[in-house]
């Protein structure tokens, strides 16, 4: 064929990034064949593909190909370099197709050609690629440009489809590690039944047990149970969900996975007895002072490599120790934790700001059934909460006046109650938690009411504590927020946590890949918030949620804690109300007022959770309004109807009618798993490192418990040594705490809500300045926080060795005492941001945007 005269030389750069902390692979067999591709400069095939339909035939241009050769490398970038002629009348490039000769998979950074029109063409790629020995269909990659499908140039619909078609795959077989296909099943692989009766587990997604769902592996049934599948020491994620490869060893989900698999094994190790616990105080603070020596087989070895902020060598001798850095809160008033003020301030600036609520109705009455559980009616009477708030009111008076608020686990945890007690090593309880505004806007917390439920063999227990001046008192009411803080603890992680930002965030990214194209508006602006969490959930299911995890062993619901979090997502989850807007008037804590910006008066003004926050949810909406404003007004319904499949027919989901609607739906989207994620993973450490202030389990009962005379006695001669022996064990104190510690650092290449680079917007001016306008406000958030944190007349949040709040701070980087606001993932209980991230809506809404 003789050469078109009229064609363009186009120059083509393509940039690889390398897999990071694979040795034995780049020693193999294949690492020599590649090199050979290489020096014979065929290593990647590329194809350019016209946007546009050949004028004469109607049909797709062909395409120009070419290979690029190695070339530099830079930045750590490996780079390859070609060109094409590309014929004249061949139009808008509007994709490229890639064939990888290599026998090994390689991550594409991006494409840039140039010298075709006045500026350059990207593609950015952010993606694995397969090699053809592997499978011989070609990658898609379409140019840095949106259409909407009906906008969709004719040169594009059929690879848009087709992309589309892969990655929804067809339902059959088990999924392989090169593929990218995107499908739900059930949590049914939480279990191990064929290894052991005791670590089956029952399906989680289904009538019995409504869940999200998860994305599909397709490994066999275990053949004890045609209902769960056989677990995986790595589980199948799609592959463009996997970062963890191409990302330094800071990366969360890299380190994670080395806590998960190697420091607990060796705790286990070392701490031989998984009873013992700790004796008096200075041994916990002998954590942080001295540290755990490592055995001599893990010196100078893999942990100290992989762990470099844990494990640290002792300044004056050559021991390797575990050695944790004091969380901030007891660095600035160690006794913090052990008072009434800073356990009723976490309610509003801990770790858990989603439990406290308005209480609206009194007295408090049990909506569980009383033939079961016993009498209905609290024993928080009128006259103990006028008698703790010393008369200044009556009942009726503070609820009118908006003085009472609660958290309030009794109907969640009750039902549970025996069967948690049948375990070795734990306990449990119902439990109410009653508070009373001050005037100085703090909350002062006035009762406990702890509940046993009744059984064949015993009637109800139940008892109120309150603060009390002889010594018995005291530490009753001691022991009793140490029931109550593992009560909050468990339900962070497992519901506000795991469940809200992790759980229910996995059928959004499923059903956005089924429905949306790459070029999607909708899938650029949602793509960058969930990066990372299919991942950090996948690690999950491998060794945090499965039986005898982390969370079941170290958790006071033990076994029973992710069906827990099934039934608060039976009973409690609603998408709707993940907006915080909607949240906080469900919970009494805010009311609507157009006169303020955000449009919500809050209930308690100092509220720094809820005050930071919708400075947020404002400012992602008003991005999300003029993004969609720009590219359409229709959309609709996978989300509800798969992801959510157990909620599908619920009244409440949200219509899908104008773009107002829409703009709704994504801004939910995107504040669960930035912000609302952010305010309960990046402080775990903080508050759960020392785990007296928020002890994950505890595993006596009250010492009062149906007058038990041999526990009475131990209480009464010394009561210190029952608070330490409710405390977690050893074993798992340590183990929370490597977890945590890793969930709560940033990484070095961490992403920040407003700080994504702006040439991801360069296709279109008009989402550009918005996208500017939308980081100028954060920035101006990130002003108003810092000013609030002087304020003393905030006492939530300012205050002799008060720790500032600064979780929703949009910009804080690693290192320093804040933690960031990600743009991605959700459940990175940092062993899920070192793990470091649903709605029935998404799947349904998605096929018609």
């Amino acid at each position: 064929m003789k050469p078109d005269p009229g064609a363009i030389k186009v120059s083509c750069l393509v940039t690889v990034r390398p897999k990071v902390g694979n040795v034995l692979s780049s020693m193999a067999i294949s690492r020599g064949l590649d090199d050979i591709t290489d020096l014979l400069g065929r290593s990647i095939f590329l194809e350019l593909v016209s946007a546009d339909l050949d004028p004469e035939t109607g049909l797709e241009k062909s395409t120009v190909q070419a290979f690029v050769h190695k070339s530099s490398l830079k930045d750590g970038k490996q780079r390859y370099e070609g060109s094409f002629l590309v014929p004249k009348g061949f139009g808008e490039i509007g994709a490229v197709l890639v064939t990888n000769e290599h026998r090994r998979e390689m991550f594409f950074d991006e494409i840039v050609l140039s010298g075709y029109g006045d500026s350059r063409v990207v593609v950015s790629c952010n993606s694995w690629v397969h090699t053809k020995f592997q499978d011989p269909e070609k990658r898609i990659f379409f140019v840095d440009k949106a259409y909407l499908p009906s906008q969709t140039p004719g040169g594009l619909l059929t690879l848009r489809e087709k992309e589309l078609d892969i990655q929804r795959g067809d339902g059959r077989g088990e999924r392989k590690i090169f593929e990218r296909i995107y499908d739900y099943d059930t949590y049914n692989d939480l279990g191990d039944p064929d290894k052991s009766e005791n670590l089956a587990r029952p399906v989680l997604g289904g009538q019995r047990h409504p869940y999200p769902r998860r994305c599909r592996t397709g490994r066999p049934r275990t053949k004890k149970d045609p209902q769960s599948e056989k677990r995986a020491s790595d589980n199948y994620v799609p592959r463009d969900e996997s970062f963890s490869e191409v990302k330094a060893v800071t990366f969360s989900v890299k380190t994670v996975r080395s806590v998960l698999h190697a420091l607990i094994p060796t705790l286990e190790n070392i701490i031989t007895d998984p009873k013992l616990g700790f004796p008096h105080f200075t041994a916990i603070d002998n954590l942080f002072d001295d540290g755990i020596e490592l055995p001599p087989a893990e010196k100078k070895g893999f942990l100290q490599t992989a762990l470099p902020s844990l494990v640290k060598a002792i300044s004056e001798g050559t021991d390797d120790v575990l050695l944790f850095d004091p969380p901030a809160m007891i660095e600035k008033d160690k006794f913090s934790w052990f008072r009434d003020e800073e356990f009723a301030r976490q309610t509003l600036a801990g770790l858990n700001p989603f439990s406290i609520e308005l209480v609206k109705e009194f007295p408090f009455v049990s909506k569980l059934d009383p033939q079961i559980y016993g009498p209905p009616e609290s024993a928080i009477t009128k006259e103990i909460i006028e008698r703790e708030i010393k008369g200044i009111m009556t009942v009726e008076e503070a609820i009118e006046k908006k003085k009472l608020f609660i958290i309030d686990y009794h109907d969640l945890f009750l039902p549970y109650v025996h069967k948690v007690r049948q375990l070795e090593g734990t306990t449990l309880y119902g439990s109410r938690t009653v508070f009373f505004l001050t005037g100085d806007g703090t909350l002062s917390p006035i009762a406990i009411e702890l509940t046993r439920p009744a059984s064949p063999t015993a009637p109800q227990w139940k008892e109120v504590f309150t603060h009390t001046s002889d010594a018995t008192g005291a530490w009753l009411w001691r022991l009793a927020k140490a029931h109550v803080c593992a009560h909050d603890a468990g339900y962070h992680q497992l519901v506000i946590h795991w469940l809200r930002t992790h759980a229910c965030t996995e059928p959004y990214i499923i059903a956005t890949n089924r429905q949306l194209s790459a070029m999607h508006p909708i899938n650029r602006l949602l793509r960058p918030h969930f990066r990372y969490t299919m991942e950090i959930n996948a690690l999950a299911r491998e060794a945090l949620i499965n039986a005898e995890g982390t969370i079941e062993t170290c958790f006071s619901p033990g076994r029973y804690s992710l069906e827990i979090s099934s039934v608060a997502y039976d009973k409690l989850w609603r998408f709707d109300e993940q907006a915080l807007p909607a949240d906080l008037i469900k919970r009494g804590m805010a009311v609507e007022d157009p006169t303020a910006s955000s449009g919500l008066k809050l209930t308690i003004e100092d509220y720094p959770f809820a005050a930071d926050g919708l400075l947020i949810w404002t400012a992602i909406k008003q991005w999300v309004e003029d993004y969609v404003g720009h590219y359409y007004p229709d959309p609709s319904v996978e989300i509800r109807n798969k992801g959510h499949a157990d909620k599908r027919k619920e009244p409440w989901w949200s219509a899908l009618n104008t773009p107002e609607d829409l703009v709704g739906i994504l801004t939910i989207m995107i504040w669960v798993t930035s912000g609302h994620h952010a305010a309960v993973n990046f402080g775990q450490y903080h508050y759960a490192g020392y785990f007296p202030n928020r002890p994950t389990i505890v595993r006596s009962r009250m010492p009062v418990e149906d007058g038990n005379e041999h526990n009475l006695k131990r209480f009464w001669e010394k009561p210190e040594r029952t608070l330490m022996e409710s405390f977690p064990t050893q074993i798992q104190a340590t183990r929370v705490m490597a977890v945590l510690d890793v969930l709560s650092e940033h990484s070095v290449d961490e992403e920040y809500i407003g700080d994504l680079p702006p040439e991801i917007w360069d296709d279109d001016l008009t989402i550009k300045a918005a996208y500017e306008r939308f980081r100028g406000t954060l920035t101006e958030i990130e002003g108003i926080i810092d000013e609030r944190n002087q304020d003393r007349n905030l006492k939530n949040r300012c205050g002799a060795g008060v720790v500032p709040y600064e979780l929703l701070k949009p910009f804080s980087k690693p290192g320093s005492p804040e933690w960031e606001f990600r743009t991605a993932s959700p459940y990175e209980v940092k062993v899920l941001t070192a793990l470091n991230k649903t709605s029935r809506f998404v799947c349904t809404f998605l096929s018609k945007i």
